[in-house]
C-alpha cells in the first residue's frame, strides 16, 4: 500500500505502549534487514520479540507476509500458549509458535529470536561436520554454537523441551538439516550473531566447492586467542552496527516502523 502498511492493518503508533512500540520497530527492522540479505524463505521462517513488563507476551510474523514487507504494525501479538492477544486479520505459523514460545520461556536473554533457511545455513546445518574452523567469521561464532538434531516441522509441542536442553546458554544454533537460529538481549545483538553465523556458513560452502582435502583449519592455538578475544559476545558490537544498519534499510528498504 501506498502508506507502507499492510492490507486490513491500521497503524498502532501511539496505541500501544513505548516499549511496544519500540520491539515492534526492531522486530520489523530485523525482519527487514533479512529479506535485504536475500535470507528469506518466501513467507517462512521467523523471527520474535518478547515484548518489555511482566506480561509473557511476545511479537511474530503474521503467516503469509513476505519479509520485505513487514511493519511494526503488522506484527502479531501472541503469550506463550499461543493465543493471539490483539485485533488483527492475520494469523501464525504453529511452527514458528513452537520454535519461539520455548527459547522465550527458558532464557530471559532471549528478547529476540531469529530462526532463517538460507541456502547456505541449511547447506552447513546438513554437513556431518557442522561449521568447521575455517575463517574469522567461523572461529568468532564456534563457540557460542549449539546444534539440535532434526525431528521434523516444528508442531510437536514437545520437541521444544528437547531444543531448549541443546542451545543451553549458547547464542546461535544450527538445527540440523534445518536452518540457523540466533538469539539475543537486543535485535542488534541478535541480528549480529546471525550475520556473522551465515557469513560463517556461506564461506564454508564456497571453500569447500574445491574440496574438503583443499582446505586450511585455522590452527588450534588460533582459535584459542579469538576465543579469547571475542569473550564478550555481539552484544557491543552489535549495538555500533545497527544504527547503520537501520541507516542502509532507510536507504534501500524503507517503511518498516509503520
Amino acid at each position: 500500500m501506498a502508506d507502507g502498511s499492510l492490507p486490513g492493518v491500521g497503524s498502532l503508533k501511539g496505541k500501544v505502549s513505548e516499549a511496544e512500540w519500540k520491539a515492534r520497530v526492531d522486530l520489523a527492522a530485523l525482519y527487514r534487514l533479512v529479506a535485504l540479505h536475500g535470507w528469506d524463505d518466501m513467507i517462512f521462517t521467523h523471527i520474535s520479540a518478547r515484548i518489555p513488563g511482566p506480561e509473557h507476551h511476545f511479537l511474530i510474523n503474521p503467516y503469509g507476509m513476505f519479509f520485505g514487507e513487514m511493519t511494526a504494525s503488522a506484527l502479531v501479538k501472541i503469550d506463550l500458549d499461543g493465543n493471539i492477544i490483539q485485533e488483527t486479520p492475520y494469523f501464525i505459523n504453529p511452527a514458528g509458535f513452537t520454535i519461539h514460545s520455548a527459547i522465550h520461556a527458558a532464557r530471559e536473554d532471549a528478547q529476540f529470536v531469529m530462526h532463517l533457511h538460507s541456502d547456505q545455513g541449511v547447506a552447513v546445518s546438513a554437513h556431518k561436520d557442522g561449521l568447521l574452523p575455517l575463517t574469522q567469521h567461523a572461529l568468532i561464532v564456534l563457540p557460542r554454537l549449539a546444534y539440535h538434531d532434526y525431528e521434523g516441522i516444528a508442531l510437536n509441542l514437545d520437541e521444544r523441551e528437547r531444543l531448549v536442553a541443546d542451545l543451553g546458554d549458547k547464542k546461535t544454533m544450527l538445527l540440523r538439516n534445518h536452518g540457523t537460529l540466533s538469539v539475543g538481549a537486543t535485535a542488534a545483538e541478535c541480528w549480529l550473531g546471525m550475520f556473522f553465523l551465515e557469513r560463517a556458513c556461506k564461506q564454508q560452502v564456497m571453500a569447500l566447492s574445491i574440496g574438503r582435502e583443499n582446505v586450511l583449519l585455522a590452527p588450534d592455538a588460533a582459535q584459542a586467542e579469538v576465543r579469547g578475544q571475542t569473550g564478550g559476545g555481539m552484544g557491543m558490537i552489535g549495538n555500533l552496527a545497527w544504527p547503520g544498519c537501520l541507516r542502509q534499510l532507510d536507504r534501500a528498504l524503507p517503511g518498516y516502523d509503520a
